[in-house]
């Protein structure tokens, strides 16, 4: 295996190294938005170099099942990171359209990165619950029963990220102090092996991390899809827009709007029959109830109605007869005057 590595390892180590330079650079940005050109212009350039490289990996069978890490070259190590560092790069993409598919397909580079720590005995973790039937049967800490929270699952979560926010500020303190002689070409290969061993290690907290981020937005944006999808509630017709209405002015029949209306020429005036005429027309009221059009209408009284209450309605009407008769006689006094000069058949003070 080591042979096989060597052979295409110069090309597999450059597309390593290209693509984990575009992430550290993406992690150090300043740019202002994560959606700028030039950002994801590096977030392309990364996964594609990570695609390829994962690629080579899969075609020279560098890692297997069925052994263990001692049989594992110490300068292969690194290539383990690949499936992390592709759910990382998958995260910065930015198409909202696409963002569950973007989630989804992170939260699978990061559990294949998981499984295979797993299975060469790299750190002690347990995988995310709902990874598959047999992880879930090894897992005590998932509940049986998904409606009811288990506190002791809680608790032991709480304390389980506590532990790898420790060795997370102990992992990047080593890595700091071992960077220089590894990166300079100085260090021996267990210093070599110990470096990107504790790098895995790193990484297996960061996974565990955005897997659990990665869920909790899935969920969210589930019950976003469902509530744009659910079936509005029945709704009533559609209320029907008002006509606004001029100002006018309501009189009781036409002679009062003749007076009413000679001394206010800038509004109109509109008899009771004529008003309920136009609104029976705009279908905002109905013609039951009413006499026929030019005619008062004339409810009968209701049952029940004692004589005082008549009698005070026959005297209200005879007061309405007698503002008829007002109304009468200014009519007769504003055609008069229309027919007179001022001053007509004044005879005093003529000599």
């Amino acid at each position: 295996m080591m042979a096989e590595a060597g052979a295409g390892g110069p090309r597999l180590a450059e597309l390593l190294a290209l693509g984990r330079r575009l992430w550290e650079e993406l992690e150090a940005s300043t740019e202002p938005s994560s959606g700028a050109p030039a950002v994801q212009d590096k977030v392309r350039q990364g996964l594609d170099a990570l695609q390829r490289a994962a690629a080579m990996v899969t075609q020279l069978e560098l890692f297997s099942e069925n052994e263990e890490l001692e049989e594992v070259a110490s300068a292969d190590l690194k290539f383990m990171l690949l499936p992390a560092l592709l759910g990382a790069l998958t995260l910065k993409q930015v198409d909202l359209s696409r963002r569950k598919e973007h989630l989804e397909s992170a939260r699978e580079h990061f559990l294949h990165f998981l499984k295979l720590c797993r299975n060469y005995g790299l750190g002690s973790f347990q995988l995310p619950p709902g990874t598959s039937s047999e992880e879930e049967a090894r897992s005590p800490s998932a509940p049986r029963d998904p409606s009811q929270p288990n506190l002791v699952a809680m608790a032991m979560s709480r304390s389980a990220k506590i532990e790898r926010y420790k060795q997370k500020k102990e992992l990047e303190n080593k890595l700091a102090s071992m960077s220089s002689s590894v990166e300079s070409g100085t260090a021996d290969e267990d210093q070599i092996r110990e470096f990107y061993i504790l790098q895995i290690q790193k990484w297996i907290g960061t996974s565990l991390e955005e897997i659990e981020s990665i869920d909790q937005e899935l969920v969210i944006l589930k019950s976003r899809d469902a509530a744009r999808q659910a079936p509005a509630g029945p709704r009533g017709p559609p209320r029907p827009a008002r006509t606004p209405v001029k100002p006018f002015i309501l009189t009781r029949d036409a002679a009062q709007a003749r007076v009413f209306g000679a001394g206010y020429p800038g509004l109109p005036t509109m008899t009771v029959d004529d008003w309920y005429e136009q609104r029976r027309k705009q279908g905002i009221v109905s013609q039951q109830g009413f006499g026929e059009p030019g005619s008062p209408p004339c409810p009968s009284p209701p049952a029940g109605t004692s004589d005082e209450e008549m009698q005070k309605q026959q005297k209200e009407a005879e007061e309405e007869e007698d503002d008829e008769e007002a109304l009468r006689k200014a009519r007769d006094w504003d055609d008069w005057k229309d027919t007179h000069p001022r001053g007509y058949g004044n005879r005093h003070n003529m000599g």
